[in-house]
């Protein structure tokens, strides 16, 4: 049996018939290694067992003693821009991707699809020969193009992959996804099984196609990339795996971050001499003593942290049922995994934390709403997410969080093994994500072609990694590396690197630089720019360069705008639009820009008369309703924390059903309900749904997957519905797109 790393307590490998887990001797590869990458979400440094957590993780640990752990991996600050990078080979903004695809300012840097003029790893092995499979998380779409119109040129069956299931978004419900996609179709679901959970949906997909693919042809190899939507938000974890952690986090982020911080000590994470930075404490991003906290917020907080930590678990038990395949397939020895995450731990809970993540994107946080569903958190009635003191100790030993360009926002866990790939060992040198393309073409003795389409591909920014995995002692072959993201800055070379933690709205200024000596320093404690002028000029004038080489400007200086900015062709979306019974979900973004920031109205012709759904747009997370119950039409209205019901008087029949929203501003609607015209009912301050709310597109007749209220389910009508029209209106007058050329003028102001 292989032996286990150094401080690797208990035994290693997949689990049988509940046993404990192993990994069996490996035999002769043979043939074209398989390649399975298995990439996480917002999964911190210290978040798995070999890498200091106190969450079970037996398989991954297992996967680190039968290879290579690296402890000085890095990706990018955001989740698409490391994917893309991921994929290509080349920095984010270089492809397109430098943030999040939720944006369209019709900037190249941030055009938030892969360009044309590069080629993913699906392309250049699918173009050698391999099957290429894809489950879980994609993020590289424009969000105006993931609707069924398309245009579908970014969807990953046409950027390389042969099979795909899994959603185009940056995140979902793990209980009840609001779309998933088979290939490039969605997937016609109206309710999810009550023991439904994502993750292992996605392995039984995998599972299969790589079953599918062997019995197909033994011979052809296949490439597999598990994009997980785990961990981001909302955190959504199985009840029995809640329940293993449902005491552990009682002591709070500061223990937990000192017992992580040991932990990584002696198994030899970390080398000799690192320190432990003191609790973050930067404006915006400090977090308070645990012990300051009351003891109600305790007891909530340490319930977010235990979903966090079951949802971290259930990836580590699919990732054993996965490689339980690979060796039932007689394939185990010949596969290349690659396991590592997409940023550093999510700060997104900021203070608090909440149950309504959307509303919390806006600022609206409320612990005593919050505290009243203690016991469904995690379950599929709350859209949770854990204070930012839980991810600086998923992020121990390093400085702040995902987003920044500190080392916390970028340093995540690596692990690599596959034929003739060292056991146990771990490596120090610098690596990049960037890299990981040219170390699989290295590994698999293939040539990355010159051009795509007819058009010559953009040159690698990333370099192979094979002399480190061949060797401890062998030099980085990544010696550079510049970070942008919303502003935070960063430029690494040759262990010395310069750093800003920018504050929105302020002027993009060289004072702003911090520098580190990594080498000496890699915690990131002692700033020595007023000490070394000429370094920070140094490395200032490199991250310019690159940031110029690389199309990183213009860069956001926190104004918005760029949010805000979309190509004409967008403006289709908020034109008036019929949807008849029968249509799938209508897609939540082309949903969303019938009603975000403004008035709008719902028409809804009925032939017969019934009971049931009339018209649904949203989910547990926000949204509202319009159904008939009992004789009276209904307006329910969800703000993600809880709902307004408006009820009408008795109406027997009607043959037009209205509800007309109007957005007076100040965050509000004010609704109004009329059948065939006489008004029946009518409410005030609805909140109004924004930004990423009603999360679950519209429904015509039926409230699909994760119901508006939840004690109605899909309640599907019972008459016969014509059509329903809307007729989007004016949008409120202190709408962001309404005040854009303000915008505009507050953000050039720090240009």
């Amino acid at each position: 049996m292989t032996q286990p790393y150094e401080g690797f307590q208990g035994t290693v490998g997949r689990t049988v018939a509940g046993s404990t887990p192993y990994w069996p001797p490996r035999k002769q590869s043979r043939g074209k290694p398989n390649v399975v990458v298995v990439l996480c979400d917002d999964v911190g440094f210290a978040d798995i067992g070999c890498y200091g957590s106190e969450i079970a993780t037996p398989h991954l640990d297992a996967l680190a003693a039968r290879g290579l752990r690296f402890t000085n991996f890095h990706v990018t600050p955001m989740c698409s821009p490391t994917r893309a990078a991921l994929l290509t080979g080349l920095n984010p903004h270089a492809v397109g991707v430098g943030h999040v695809a939720h944006s369209d300012p019709g900037f190249p840097g941030y055009a938030m699809e892969l360009s044309d003029n590069v080629v993913t790893t699906a392309e250049v092995l699918r173009d050698n020969g391999y099957a290429t499979l894809m489950v879980g998380k994609w993020h590289l779409a424009k969000d105006s193009d993931c609707s069924d119109a398309g245009p579908m040129h970014s969807w990953p069956c046409q950027r390389g992959f042969d099979r795909f299931y899994g959603f185009l978004d940056g995140f979902t419900n793990l209980h009840q996804p609001h779309r998933l996609l088979q290939d490039n179709t969605a997937v016609d679901v109206d309710s999810y099984p009550p023991d439904y959970y994502l993750t292992d949906d996605l392995t039984d997909h995998a599972i299969s196609m790589m079953k599918a693919t062997k019995a197909s042809d033994p011979s052809k190899p296949f490439f597999l990339y598990f994009a997980h939507g785990a961990v981001h938000a909302p955190l959504h974890a199985k009840a029995a795996d809640i329940e293993k952690y449902k005491d552990r986090y009682a002591e709070g982020w500061d223990v937990l971050r000192a017992e992580r911080f040991a932990r990584q000590q002696s198994l030899g994470v970390l080398p000799d001499g690192v320190e432990l930075p003191p609790r973050n404490s930067e404006r915006g991003n400090d977090v308070v003593p645990w012990d300051s906290l009351p003891a109600d917020k305790q007891e909530l907080f340490a319930r977010y942290m235990a979903v966090y930590a079951g949802m971290v678990d259930s990836i580590d038990q699919q990732f054993g049922r996965l490689v339980a395949a690979l060796e039932e397939l007689d394939e185990l020895d010949n596969t290349i995994i690659l396991f590592t995450s997409d940023n550093g731990a999510s700060r997104e809970g900021e203070e608090e934390g909440t149950t309504a993540y959307y509303q919390h994107l806006l600022g609206n946080t409320d612990t005593a709403a919050d505290l009243a569903r203690l016991d469904e958190i995690g379950g599929p009635t709350t859209m949770p997410h854990y204070p930012r003191g839980w991810a600086m100790a998923s992020g121990t030993p390093f400085r702040l969080y995902k987003i920044n360009t500190h080392a916390g926002g970028h340093s995540v866990p690596m692990i690599l093994t596959g034929p003739d790939i060292a056991p146990g060992e771990v490596r120090r040198q610098f690596a990049h994500v960037t890299d990981v393309l040219p170390t699989l073409l290295d590994l698999l003795d293939l040539q990355r072609p010159t051009e795509r389409q007819g058009k010559p591909l953009k040159p690698l920014a990333g370099a192979s990694f094979g002399p480190a995995i061949a060797s401890p002692e062998a030099a980085s072959t990544h010696p550079e590396q510049h970070y942008e993201m919303v502003g935070h800055r960063g430029y690494y070379r040759d262990g010395w690197e310069i750093v800003t933690l920018h504050q929105p709205l302020t002027p993009i200024a060289e004072s702003e630089w911090e520098l580190y000596d990594l080498v000496s320093d890699p915690t990131e404690m002692r700033d020595l720019a007023a000490e070394h002028p000429e370094k920070v000029a140094e490395l200032s004038a490199l991250w310019e360069q690159a940031a110029r080489e690389n199309q990183v400007y213009p860069i956001d200086e926190g104004a918005g705008v760029k949010f805000l900015v979309r190509p004409e062709r967008s403006d289709v979306f908020s034109e008036p639009v019929t949807i008849l019974p029968g249509t799938p979900t209508l897609e939540r973004w082309r949903s969303q820009q019938l009603i975000a920031n403004r008035s709008f109205r719902v028409t809804v012709s009925i032939h017969e008369w019934g009971t049931g759904t009339l018209v649904a747009h949203g989910d547990q997370g926000g949204g509202y309703v319009l159904y008939v119950s009992y004789g009276e039409v209904c307006l329910a209205h969800n703000d993600g924390r809880g709902h307004t019901k408006l009820v009408a008087g008795a109406v027997d029949s009607a043959s037009v059903v209205e509800a007309v929203f109007t957005a007076p501003g100040g965050g509000t609607w004010s609704v109004v309900l009329l059948a065939d015209g006489v008004e029946v009912g009518a409410g005030e301050g609805l909140t109004l749904l924004f930004p990423m709310a009603p999360f679950q597109g519209i429904d015509v007749g039926i409230d699909r997957k994760s119901p508006v209220v939840w004690e109605r389910g899909p309640s599907p009508f019972t008459g016969t519905i014509d059509r329903v029209t809307y007729l989007p209106g004016a949008l409120a007058p202190d709408s962001p797109a309404a005040i854009l050329p303000m915008l505009r003028e507050l953000g050039a102001t720090f240009e």
